[in-house]
């Protein structure tokens, strides 16, 4: 069971307070949808989470050892992060750029380790990136790039996922099927948490809905309980009709 906990997490930057005593625990099975306006400090949370960003004050930690005092590859072999809007300037192949994601758990000398390649080959698959295996990263568009970054950080197997918009610039068809592929890794024992726009996507796919705006928690707890017209008026100051169930959810605004 792996456990991440973030305990009264306050962040100030520039006089603005992004973060305001802002508490998270989740574990694995868990898909955390993190929803909210922008400017609501979801990003920031996320960073604070994968242990990029360090808060003011409050503390996180991964199975009871602070993310604090753990080094950088300990962490980078538990936990894979995935910004919003991730660039790659290199014109390096697309299996290359995958690869990396293996560089935490690679021995200090020697090549590939069998097997690894076969990983490779099962994330540009499960990213729907097979055609797209020996060309140059610059040379994709938008959303084939958002994908090949979501293959590198899956490869390594990491406990904890933590990744920023990932449906952000993909065509429908790629959208539900990274929303699916995030689902499946929670049903599968990892830990998923990722900051998601479309709340349609995040009512049919997350099991866990966490609301921020301003800063500050606005709503969390199961998905069919939570996401519901007044949290939504509460986080994004819109009416909203939520129809359907699971699958086929469906959120509608009304306007403001």
């Amino acid at each position: 069971m792996t456990q991440l906990d973030a305990e009264n997490i306050f962040v100030r930057r520039d006089g603005h307070v992004l973060l305001d005593q802002v508490s998270l625990q989740a574990r694995s099975g868990e898909f955390v949808a993190v929803i909210g306006p922008n400017g609501a400090g979801k990003s920031t949370l996320l960073s604070v989470l994968a242990g990029l960003k360090k808060p003011d004050s409050g503390s996180v930690a991964l199975d009871g050892n602070p993310i604090a005092g753990t080094s950088s590859r300990k962490l980078a072999q538990r936990r894979a992060y995935l910004p919003q809007n991730p660039r790659c300037e290199w014109p390096i192949a697309v299996e290359r750029l995958v690869a990396l994601g293996l560089t935490p758990i690679l021995p200090a000398f020697g090549g590939l380790p069998p097997g690894f390649a076969a990983r490779i080959s099962a994330a540009l698959e499960a990213c729907d990136l097979e055609q797209h295996r020996f060309q140059p990263v610059t040379t994709l568009s938008g959303g084939e790039l958002a994908r090949a970054m979501l293959a590198r950080a899956l490869v390594a197997d990491p406990d904890v996922l933590i990744v920023d918009e990932p449906m952000a610039g993909l065509d429908p068809r790629h959208a539900l099927d990274t929303a699916q592929r995030l689902r499946n890794l929670a049903s599968e024992g990892k830990l998923v948490i990722a900051s998601v726009h479309d709340l349609t996507l995040a009512g049919r796919y997350a099991n866990r809905i966490f609301a921020l705006r301003d800063g500050s928690v606005r709503g969390d707890g199961p998905t069919r309980s939570t996401l519901t017209p007044e949290l939504i008026r509460n986080a994004f100051e819109v009416e909203a009709r939520i129809s359907g169930s699971g699958g086929s959810l469906l959120v509608d605004y009304a306007g403001t």
